[in-house]
C-alpha cells in the first residue's frame, strides 16, 4: 500500500467507486481530500456518457466534494474524439442524453437522421422502440454502429440498471452488425487519462470496480490496478477471470488509512 500511496497520479472510475447514483460511498471524502492535500494528479474516467464534466463537478459539489470540471473525462468525450479522428466533419444519429450530443457538437460532429455516417448509442432514460427502429434502418443503409461503452449494467442507489451494452444489443442483433465500443476496456480511454495527467504509466494507478472493463483496461495499458468492492464486483467474482488486479480493497477510503 505504501507503493500505491507514492504514485504521482490516479485515474479513477466513478460509478461504483465514488458514488452509486446520488449516494456518495464511504471513505470517498477522505480519499479526495488526501488527493488534494498531497498534490496528487488525478482524473475521473467514466464510461457513462450521460453528463458533461461540468455536470459531474456539480453533482460531486452537491455531495459536498469540490472537484473542478477539468478533472473529468467521459466516454462521450472519447467517442467524439474518436469519430473526429476517423472522419472529421462527419454526422451522426444519436440515441443518448444531451451530454453526448454536446460532446459531438464540440468536435464538429452534427446530427443527421437521414443519411448519417454513424449511429451512436449511449446511456439514456428516453429509450424507445421508435429510436431502435430508426437506428436499425440507418445501420442497414450503411451507417457505422458506435457504442460509447460496452457496459451491460450500471450500479445506482436503486440497484442495477441497463447500460449502453444492453441498449445497443437490439440494433446489433437485428442488423447483424457488431458495434465498436470506445469506452473501457478500450485502451483509448486510459490513454486519454494518461495524456491529461501527463504521466508515464508506471507513475499512476487505475481504480475501478469492474473486472471486465476497468481492471482489464489497466492491465492492458501496463498500469497498476486497484479493484474496489464497493461497486458491481464481489470478492468471489474475481476467480471467474483469468487475470487479477494488483490491489483489492473494500473502497477508496482504504487507500488513505494509516
Amino acid at each position: 500500500m505504501i507503493n500505491l500511496k507514492n504514485k504521482i497520479g490516479f485515474i479513477c472510475d466513478m460509478d461504483g467507486v465514488i458514488y452509486h447514483g446520488n449516494k456518495i460511498l464511504p471513505g470517498v471524502t477522505e480519499f479526495i481530500t488526501w488527493l488534494l492535500d498531497n498534490g496528487k494528479k488525478f482524473v475521473f474516467l467514466t464510461n457513462s456518457s450521460e453528463r458533461t464534466p461540468q455536470e459531474l463537478s456539480m453533482k460531486l459539489e452537491r455531495m459536498g466534494l469540490q472537484v473542478t470540471a477539468d478533472h473529468f473525462y467521459t466516454s462521450a468525450m472519447a467517442t467524439a474524439e474518436f469519430l473526429h479522428s476517423q472522419k472529421p466533419g462527419c454526422t451522426a444519429y444519436v440515441i443518448g442524453e444531451a451530454a453526448l450530443t454536446k460532446a459531438l457538437y464540440d468536435k464538429g460532429i452534427y446530427m443527421n437522421d437521414v443519411n448519417p455516417d454513424y449511429v451512436v448509442v449511449g446511456e439514456t432514460r428516453t429509450y424507445s422502440f421508435e429510436k431502435i427502429e430508426k437506428a436499425i434502418d440507418l445501420v442497414l443503409k450503411g451507417a457505422k454502429l458506435i457504442g460509447t461503452n460496452p457496459d451491460i449494467t450500471g450500479p445506482t442507489e436503486k440497484g442495477i440498471l441497463p447500460a449502453t451494452g444492453a441498449l445497443i444489443a437490439p440494433v446489433e442483433i437485428a442488423t447483424g452488425k457488431k458495434a465498436y465500443f470506445v469506452g473501457k476496456p478500450n485502451p483509448l480511454m486510459l490513454r486519454h487519462g494518461l495524456r491529461i495527467l501527463d504521466c508515464h504509466s508506471q507513475d499512476i494507478a487505475f481504480i475501478g470496480d469492474r473486472m471486465d472493463t476497468d481492471i482489464i483496461a489497466g492491465i492492458e495499458s501496463n498500469v497498476d490496478t486497484v479493484l474496489v468492492l464497493s461497486g458491481v464486483t464481489t470478492r468471489s467474482d474475481i476467480d471467474k477471470y483469468p487475470y487479477c488486479p494488483k490491489y483489492i480493497v473494500e473502497g477508496v477510503g482504504a487507500l488513505v488509512q494509516n
